[in-house]
């Protein structure tokens, strides 16, 4: 008879931290970007400078996707139950999917409009409305860099607590990540459509930088969009980690043979590791649940992000 074995009590799953330190990046993006984008808006319309408008859009999206993500923080660490046997970790990749849409429309396809509407009707700045455009972006580049870099001192930070190929990517932190880095990358096609602006005095420029500061918000939107696609579908883990987790299975002197090895991403924090294995020939049923016992036991101590693990035992020999 196959036997099913489940790793760390429900108790212990409702205990592991999950998103503390994602939360802080994502609110120091979205205290960076709300103060930016008020900026950039009101420098916008007093200035109607075309890559400002566009630059205020961006920082509009990425707040409100900030809040989407720390909502998906919140509903991700609700306690699994009868609907939802293994948690709610996939409650992040929905969000971060929200994420990416509002990326597409608020930001990309807004910044296309408003490059081809500067296009269409250029309007020449004056000297002193091309200064404080470009100074409230100085500014927006420094407060986006600084929440840039805390973003990914955080993911340095985690990634250095990690065992080897363990932890699944966190989709909070990486879109923030992916947000602030666009941020920063539009503000310099701002600066440089401005700048050309000044030094031409042809306000096409900045349409065009529009044009640019759309099209990589949409290519990002899409990356981010289809990486969270991957994982709302069942993403296994990374293939190094799946031949590691292969490999600790068929070392193991209980088991013969390592028929199948499935995982599937139940979240940053949550794995779902499924392995149909033959035991050695003459083992009773007690040592077998010992065994199992060890295995899972063993394979969770060094593989955290595996919580739930089922071994499926197959006699080979009876079925042949």
């Amino acid at each position: 008879m196959p036997i099913a074995q489940r790793t760390a009590p429900k108790n212990e799953q409702r205990a592991r931290p999950s998103g503390s330190d994602s939360r802080a990046s994502i609110y120091a993006a979205l205290a960076a970007n709300g103060v930016i984008a008020a900026a950039k808006l009101i420098a916008g319309l007093l200035t109607a400078s075309p890559a400002l408008m566009s630059e205020a859009a961006h920082s509009v999206a990425d707040s409100l996707n900030e809040l989407f993500l720390l909502a998906s923080l919140r509903r991700s660490r609700r306690a699994a139950d009868r609907s939802h046997p293994f948690g709610y970790g996939k409650e992040r990749f929905f969000w971060s999917f929200l994420a990416s849409v509002g990326i597409f429309v608020t930001g990309g396809c807004f910044s296309l409009y408003q490059g081809v509407r500067a296009w269409q009707s250029p309007q020449r700045e004056t000297g002193a409305e091309l200064i404080i455009a470009a100074a409230v972006l100085v500014i927006a580049l420094l407060a986006e860099s600084g929440s840039l870099a805390k973003a990914l001192s955080q993911a340095k930070e985690r990634s250095g607590g990690m065992s080897r190929g363990d932890l699944v990517a966190d989709p909070a932190l990486r879109t923030v990540i992916a947000e602030d880095g666009t941020a920063v990358l539009g503000v310099f096609v701002a600066l440089i459509g401005i700048g050309l602006h000044a030094l031409t005095d042809e306000p096409r420029w900045e349409a065009g930088a529009s044009w640019v500061i759309g099209v990589l918000l949409l290519i990002v939107a899409f990356r981010l969009g289809m990486e969270a696609q991957r994982e709302l579908i069942g993403q296994s883990v990374d293939p190094r980690l799946q031949e590691e987790l292969t490999i600790f299975l068929a070392q193991q002197p209980e088991i013969d043979t390592v028929i199948e090895v499935l995982t599937m991403r139940l979240g940053p924090d949550s794995t779902l590791l499924a392995a149909r294995v033959d035991l050695e020939p003459g083992m009773d049923s007690e040592t077998v649940e010992e065994a199992c016992g060890r295995i899972k036991r063993v394979l969770h101590e060094r593989w955290p992000s595996c919580d739930h693990i089922f071994l499926d035992i197959t006699d080979l020999d009876g079925a042949g």
